[in-house]
């Protein structure tokens, strides 16, 4: 597949286990030939108040096991804990540890590396939870494994802060434990701090791009990706679907714009301006499956939260947020400041979008595995793409 050679030092701009302040609140998805009058009328809103549409409930339902009226507390649950967070780190200082929801509890919880910051996180209303290494300590110890990254071999899946385990993980594919190659990496990952190496991949991780095929909700003349979420102008989607200046085409085959700018890897980022007669709604397509979802900003959702996708392959998923900031080592490169998922995706789904609630989170990057067996994904978060680009995102 094309691909830009434009990429950021793994050490530039890095994420960290602590929530990003002041993150956009504003993100939805291109939906090219939809009625304009289908936009809602614009207005304010945030994580405390998540609008979901039966088709992501119905989603929710299917593949987290939940009822209709425990998918809607748990958007409730994981909306006020999101709002929480901030707070929650704030108290906890420089013993703050990482923070996630708790689905069995229904709350926030925060790490913490000693009782007079669990006093005070718990007044914040979460729960807190002693740990040996804070937060600083473990983005440390990534750190100093992403300066590895460039000579991660084959058999290394990837590597990111576990805030359950309280380290850093090293990910191996099966079977390549004893590589010599894989074992010298791992060494040299294990001298940098807290780490714990599993080998639970059952496949080098790679991107869900595809070939070109019709029913794509996009594609160029090398890939079949996913549309992600609407900016004015244009919308975001995976930087490895197509390279700068490259043209787009729509589902119906007529040309959408180009690429203005795209990254991957390092990151695996871009997006694409819209015109001849296509337009941007603050819609996430439900691909004629289920209702249309409305997204009414960004707003980071914590680890532990529910979250689900939308792609032109497979249509609507739901899973779990695992980790953040995670480095993925993909077969041209790593990857950096990727967020993990349970949810399934399939070639084709890539660059497409990633929900809790009404709150968009991120684009489709890779993963392993499938839809009928399961497997693991990791996205690109929106916010960062905004960021990079300078862009607004389209909002209900």
């Amino acid at each position: 597949m094309s691909r830009s050679t434009s990429r950021t030092s793994p050490t530039s701009g890095r994420r960290s286990t602590r929530r990003a302040a002041g993150a956009g609140l504003s993100a939805l998805l291109l939906a090219a030939g939809l009625a304009a009058g289908s936009a809602a009328t614009a207005t304010t809103a945030t994580a405390a108040s998540p609008a979901a549409s039966a088709g992501l409930v119905q989603a929710m339902q299917q593949d987290l096991g939940l009822t209709e009226d425990q998918a809607l507390t748990r958007l409730a649950q994981e909306a006020a804990a999101g709002d929480l967070e901030p707070l929650a780190e704030q108290a906890a200082g420089d013993s703050f540890a990482g923070s996630w929801f708790d689905a069995e509890a229904g709350g926030l919880t925060v790490a913490v590396t000693d009782a007079e910051a669990a006093t005070d996180v718990e007044a914040t209303g979460a729960t807190a939870e002693i740990v040996a290494h804070s937060a600083t300590l473990l983005d440390a110890t990534k750190a100093e494994i992403d300066d590895l990254g460039e000579n991660a071999p084959a058999g290394v899946a990837g590597w990111g802060v576990d805030v359950h385990d309280n380290s850093v993980v090293v990910h191996l594919v099966e079977g390549a434990e004893d590589a010599s190659e894989v074992r010298a990496f791992v060494a040299e990952a294990e001298a940098a701090g807290p780490v714990r190496v599993v080998a639970d991949a059952p496949e080098q991780p790679g991107t869900f791009a595809a070939g070109t095929v019709g029913g794509d909700r996009y594609w160029t003349n090398t890939a079949g990706c996913s549309i992600g979420f609407s900016v004015h102008g244009g919308f975001v989607t995976a930087g490895h679907c197509g390279s700068v200046g490259q043209a787009v085409r729509g589902w119906d085959n007529t040309h959408i714009g180009h690429f203005q700018g795209s990254s991957f890897p390092g990151d695996d980022l871009g997006w694409v301006n819209v015109g001849s007669g296509w337009w941007t709604v603050p819609v996430v397509i439900g691909w004629g499956a289920i209702p249309d979802q409305l997204v009414r900003g960004s707003a980071e959702a914590p680890i532990g939260s529910s979250i689900c996708r939308s792609g032109a392959t497979t249509g609507w998923h739901c899973g779990t947020v695992l980790s953040k900031n995670d480095t993925v080592n993909y077969d041209v490169g790593p990857v950096y400041q990727m967020t993990g998922t349970t949810v399934c995706a399939e070639p084709g789904d890539s660059g497409g979008a990633y929900l809790t609630g009404d709150q968009a989170q991120g684009v489709t990057s890779g993963g392993y595995g499938n839809c009928r067996d399961g497997g693991r994904t990791w996205f690109q978060p929106v916010n960062e793409i905004l960021d990079r680009y300078g862009l607004t995102l389209h909002t209900a």
